[in-house]
Order: C-alpha cells, then structure tokens, then sequence
C-alpha cells in the first residue's frame, strides 16, 4: 500500500481554486443496498477504481464535481452520498450515524461494487475515514490519499480552537453573540447557534483570498450527521 499526504487544503479545494465556476455535469448514478440502507453512488472514466470520501461528516459528492472528472482518462472515478447524506438513504435515528458505520459502509460498497481493491481519497473527516478502512482492511487498498485531514480526535479539536480564534479575532461581533447562545446553554447542534456559527465566511478558513470562496461547490451536507459523529457541540468541543 503507497500512502499519499495532500498538505494544506488538498486536491480538491486547490483545483476549485483555479476553476471559473464551470457547469457540473454528473455520470449516471445508481443506488447500492449496503448494510440495509440504498447508498448513492456515481462513477465516470475506466482504469483503476479510485473512490472518493467526502468531508464533514455529512458533506455530500457534490464537493468533488466537477474537478476530478480530469482524472477518469486514467481511473474509474467513483463518487458516493455516505448513508445519511445527499441521495442516499436517511436514518430513522441520529443515533444510526456513526464513525463505525462509516468504514462498513465503505467495505459494503467495496464489495458490491466487486473491487478487489482499489485507491482511496479522503479528504478532510473522509480521510479519517479512509485511516480507519486501511487499518481494517488493509488488504483491500492499493493507495491511501489524504487530503486536509486528521489523524486524532485530538488533532481535530485543535482545528476547531484554530477556527474559534480566527472567528474571535476577525469577526467579535459574531463571536460575542456566540457567547451570549452559549451562556443560555446552548450548544453547537442548536439551529440558533448553527444559523450565526455559519453565517462566518468559508473564505476565512481557507484561503489567503477569501473571495476565492465563491469558487467551491455547493454543499449539500446534512448537518444531522455531523453533530452525531463528532458530539452535539461539536464546533467547540468534539465528542
């Protein structure tokens, strides 16, 4: 297994940053029944199966088109909704979306798909994800790409500090309101809190120019997802 390090943003937000808002054009996509839910998937090109793992958790495929659609003269680019997120499949409980989960779901459609093995992208927590996947089954990858990702939970609330202390240095106004939620007691998974801990800029985080912002895709995440992985105060305090 070759192990692959993305530094900073990865491939998919430096290529996003060079793209002019081009017309997203999907393949054609279907639904595979993994460990009892129907997970959307879209594949495009032939070659060597190279998967995609999406951020968040519950950030859709949609983060990745159209930019890795230059890679399918070489690979058969595969793209996929995790359970919970986009096209697929919702859980009846939040208590169904978990860490576990997400790296059964991956060997669910590895072998539904018919894979021996084949290369995998994780960026951001899909590359714990991919970690994870590589660790149980090592047998199954062939490569290992990280991108923007963590490797400890304790590395992951260290970025969450890193996002509070930029919010709180370049937006008080934001920030003082946020304390004011959250001495009422209200925590990150609040729709109330969600609604002003968003209104922040994507920019800030990402990039030295924040207008490039505007070039990433729209996210089609679902935010029930996150909050049940990482804990229900997740953008403070990871759980």
């Amino acid at each position: 297994m070759k192990f692959w390090i993305a530094e900073t943003l990865g491939l998919a937000l430096s290529i996003a940053v060079e793209a002019q808002a081009p017309a997203v054009k999907h393949p054609r996509g279907s639904c595979a029944t993994v460990n009892g839910a129907k997970l959307w998937y879209e594949t495009e090109g032939q070659g060597e199966p190279l998967i995609l793992i999406s951020g968040g958790p519950g950030d859709s495929h949609a983060v990745f088109h159209p930019f890795f659609s230059r890679l399918a003269d070489r690979y058969q680019v595969i793209y996929f909704d995790p359970f919970g997120v986009g096209k697929s499949d919702r859980a009846k409980s939040a208590k169904e979306y978990t860490f576990a989960r997400h790296v059964e779901d991956l060997e669910g459609l590895r072998r539904t798909l018919g894979f021996a093995n084949m290369n995998l992208f994780g960026q951001s927590f899909g590359g714990m994800v991919a970690q994870a996947y590589a660790i149980k089954y090592p047998q199954s990858v062939k490569r290992l790409i990280l991108a923007d990702t963590f490797h400890s939970g304790e590395m992951w609330q260290a970025n969450d500090d890193s996002c509070n202390y930029e919010i709180r240095n370049q937006y008080p106004e934001i920030w003082d309101e946020l304390q004011r939620l959250r001495a009422k007691g209200l925590r990150s998974s609040a729709p109330e809190h969600q609604k002003l801990y968003y209104s922040v800029p994507l920019g800030l985080f990402y990039f030295h120019d924040a207008s490039k912002a505007a070039l990433l895709p729209k996210e089609e995440g679902n935010n029930d997802v996150y909050y049940a992985v990482a804990g229900d105060d997740a953008d403070f305090k990871v759980g």
